[in-house]
């Protein structure tokens, strides 16, 4: 099902004996276009530590009692590594961090989590995903300057600017994920600077040519008439499939329900 990241935001999180705090951000990667992390606020637990929760570590998600259940104790996430709050997350501390929790890096393989394209907890790592992670750290001792950071935080990224063909057409406002894969598919663009009275539109991450980090913009393979005509989106209603399919017929484009990592792919490979 296809879910808001701003409705996730605020999200109680338990571990296997209590709570442990909310989520107060998501991290996904520019490569893939696939949360990552959740960024844990945990009051006044952890003090000036930025916590990190993994998809890998969810066991089920309480949709309406917007809940969060961890397989892992409190006790663990205590142990887990940690970076100060100002800290940016590194690639060497996803590999402590997914060392500590016995999973394979998501990074490796042919899914969009390793060997799968969902984030199921495993207890024991595959010889293949072993073999390639003692490469690539081994990689990494002998290029310890290569750019691997990825990631990007949710929060930081509402509020781009979103330029059509011909012009500017609005801003960030949220983002849909598929909740059993935690790939984001659409963009939600708020009109109100462009258009009078403004609306909200849903516009697919397909449609995404280049965005560029230093200006802040997302540029889409659109019009300004194309977004001004738009089904517009409604928060409140859910996005399903018959919703897609009129969205893709609008702008007369081939429809892909499938997500894999092959697509995922293909929908971040204009990133610069």
């Amino acid at each position: 099902m296809l879910r808001r990241i701003n409705e996730i935001i605020g999200y109680t999180l338990f571990a296997k004996e209590n709570e442990v705090g909310k989520c107060k951000d998501l991290l996904f990667d520019d490569q893939l276009w696939t949360v990552r992390h959740m960024v844990a606020d945990t009051g006044g637990w952890l003090v000036g530590q930025k916590v990190l929760v993994s998809p890998v570590m969810v066991q089920k998600t309480d949709w309406q009692m917007q809940s969060i259940f961890l397989d892992i104790t409190r006790e663990q996430l205590e142990k887990c590594p940690f970076l100060l709050e100002d800290e940016p997350v590194s690639r060497e501390h996803e590999r402590k961090m997914f060392q500590y929790i016995d999973h394979p890096y998501y990074w490796l393989n042919d899914g969009l989590w390793d060997h799968s394209e969902y984030p199921a907890v495993r207890t024991h790592v595959p010889e293949e995903s072993a073999q390639k992670a003692d490469e690539e750290i081994l990689k990494e001792i002998e290029e310890p300057d290569r750019e691997e950071n990825h990631l990007r935080s949710y929060k930081e990224v509402k509020g781009y600017k979103i330029e059509a063909s011909d012009g500017n057409i609005g801003h960030v406002e949220d983002f849909i994920l598929e909740d059993k894969t935690w790939a984001l598919r659409y963009v939600v663009v708020d009109t109100r600077n462009w258009l009078p009275g403004g609306k909200k539109v849903l516009l697919s991450l397909n449609w995404v040519k280049k965005v560029n980090w230093e200006l802040s913009t997302l540029f889409l393979d659109i019009s300004k008439e194309q977004a001004e005509n738009s089904p517009e989106f409604d928060p409140e209603q859910p996005v399903n499939i018959e919703y897609e399919t009129r969205l893709y017929d609008y702008y007369g484009r081939p429809f892909e329900k499938n997500i894999t990592k092959k697509l995922q792919k293909m929908i971040a490979n204009p990133f610069i």
